[in-house]
């Protein structure tokens, strides 16, 4: 099965500073793809770039099989939602919506159907003589994703739609837009830099960094697998605790004064001998588990009750001062600041990474 979007070894600069380096990426039809990392990686120049709102320097862009790489916008097949809502504000929600189809010359009675169709996907029939004023930002941002919808194309393109509204309204939206997909079975291509739209979106990820694709799998390889310590470092909250030693052969660890046995930590070779990183994501560390070469000393520093759960705060002396460790428990915590414990370590779950080049090991 040909891809829905192909992109082929692009390469972005702006004013000599390469953005997207060398890229290569392709969409599976129906996919619904997520480009995650932080501010400046690069996510929303690939982006523009398959929507053509950006020069390339080189490389080749193919949207359902047609090499688009220098094709205007409206002539590549894709429907586009921005971070800014970008409503037309002396225009109706109905006329909003099929402004473009108008100005395109599509026919009356296929415009009606186009826009009745988008307003019943995403409920907004009610709203359809009010003006963007008299809007909610959630309902402006279904206002905005619909006018992309009465396009009925394949692809649809996302540049971080729900940033602009606040928590409650996001994650209202992040399953409306999910729910949307799985009606559609388009292909979208979502940027974001919040992991928790990533996470519960994607079919798969793509994480960036410096305009280079770290590492693309679905959600829960990611989070288990993570290809390199950025990636480890990126995706989960809290973040994935870092413990800096030396690994031996015998597969033992040595972190300050202490040992710890990783043998049963996944690894694609044999152990071997080479400064590390020992990677434990803060739900696969347990208080007072009893020493069994798989643990660590430390006292609490911090208690944050979360409702659902806890996040404790471990101080260590493998760690050094200033720093901690972050354990995530639903068990009731029946220890205070100051308090002495042990962690337990769940080293069939955690990873290794070769503290010189920052790769799984």
């Amino acid at each position: 099965m040909e891809p829905a979007v192909s992109v082929r070894e692009l390469d972005i600069a702006y004013g000599g500073v390469p953005v997207v380096r060398r890229l290569d990426l392709d969409v599976r039809p129906g996919e619904f793809l997520v480009l995650l990392g932080p501010s400046g990686c690069g996510k929303s120049t690939l982006l523009n770039a398959i929507a053509g709102l950006v020069d390339i320097d080189d490389g080749e862009i193919w949207i359902s099989e047609r090499n688009v790489t220098w094709a205007e916008p409206k002539d590549r097949g894709i429907g586009m939602v921005f971070q800014s809502y970008a409503l037309y504000p002396r225009m109706s929600v109905e006329r909003n919506l099929s402004f473009g189809l108008r100005v395109a010359g599509v026919a009356k009675p296929e415009i009606a159907r186009r826009v009745g169709r988008a307003a019943a996907l995403l409920q907004i029939e009610p709203l359809m003589r009010r003006r963007p004023v008299e809007l909610s930002g959630g309902q402006r941002q279904r206002v905005a994703i619909g006018r992309a919808l009465v396009r009925d194309v394949d692809v649809f393109l996302f540049d971080e739609p729900l940033s602009n509204l606040d928590a409650k309204l996001r994650n209202e939206l992040r399953v409306e837009i999910k729910k949307l997909h799985q009606r559609l079975g388009n292909t979208m291509i979502y940027v974001t830099h919040d992991q928790v739209e990533a996470m519960t979106l994607a079919d798969r990820i793509a994480v960036m960094k410096d305009g280079v694709i770290q590492q693309l799998a679905p959600p829960i390889e990611l989070y288990n697998q993570p290809r390199n310590l950025f990636v480890a470092g990126f995706v989960g909250a809290p973040a994935m605790n870092f413990l800096t030693g030396r690994l031996t052969r015998s597969g033992v660890f040595h972190v300050g004064d202490t040992a710890i046995d990783v043998s049963l930590c996944p690894m694609s070779g044999e152990p071997r001998d080479c400064a590390a990183v020992l990677g434990i994501r803060p739900v696969h560390l347990a208080l007072d588990q009893s020493p069994d070469g798989r643990s660590l000393p430390g006292t609490v520093a911090v208690i944050e009750p979360m409702g659902s759960d806890t996040v404790v705060w471990i101080e260590s002396p493998v760690l050094g001062a200033g720093n901690s460790l972050g354990v995530r428990t639903i068990e009731m915590v029946r220890h205070g600041v100051g308090d002495p414990v042990t962690l337990g370590i769940d080293m069939p779950r955690a990873s290794l990474f070769d503290a010189a080049n920052g790769e799984r090991l």
